[in-house]
């Protein structure tokens, strides 16, 4: 069976991030020890280039998980700590638009600050190719809640090999038993939230030219 591929895509570019991104990596290369071949296969993308960003976001995989600030003020963007990167949901679905191809995970992960508001996720909706699990947070978050929340989410995903289930019903159901976890360990309500959503009419629009 095909391996599961998880996308990570560090925006947020700072001493924070690169902990968190080191972290995730921690989880799975964990998740691969002991077997002989490999059950995850991960692609790791740090950059300022948008073409390079607008790749690895489009690049087909189990998971895209993002780290970044979540920045809407004027429209949802990923945004670096020092504010020279930024890439919005606007532009990706323009850069949708011209290529016909968008967001092809079954999971997408938007680990910043409030990215589970709705505004995030009409936005969202204009760059997907299909539907997915999208999990957002609903405040603000720092390292702690997203280590607490990744580590359970990834150790669910791979609890089974997920036959007869599509990725983004995989990752609903890891989200799920992510946030129950969360919420035992820290007596806290979790802030990572999962939603299903579907191609917006645009979406579909840029998919048949």
């Amino acid at each position: 069976m095909k391996n599961r591929l998880i996308t990570l895509v560090d925006l947020g570019l700072d001493s924070s991030f690169d902990a968190s991104m080191s972290f995730v990596q921690g989880i799975t290369g964990n998740i691969n020890a002991g077997w002989d071949q490999p059950v995850i296969d991960v692609n790791f993308v740090r950059t300022r280039d948008h073409e390079t960003a607008f790749s690895a976001l489009t690049t087909p995989s189990t998971v895209l998980h993002v780290m970044a600030h979540g920045d809407h003020s004027e429209e949802p963007s990923f945004l670096s700590t020092d504010g020279k990167t930024q890439v919005s949901l606007r532009s990706l679905a323009d850069w949708f638009l011209d290529r016909q191809w968008g967001i092809a995970s079954g999971v997408v992960i938007a680990d910043g600050c409030k990215t589970g508001i709705g505004k995030w996720q009409r936005a969202i909706r204009d760059c997907l190719q299909d539907d997915i699990t999208y999990i957002g947070t609903s405040n603000v978050i720092g390292w702690y809640e997203a280590t607490v929340f990744c580590s359970a989410f990834y150790g669910a995903l791979v609890r089974n090999r997920g036959l007869g289930r599509s990725p983004a019903e995989q990752g609903w159901d890891a989200a799920n038993r992510a946030i129950r976890a969360y919420e035992t360990l820290t007596d806290a309500r979790c802030p990572y939230k999962p939603v299903l959503l579907t191609p917006s009419r645009r979406a579909l629009r840029s998919l048949t030219g």
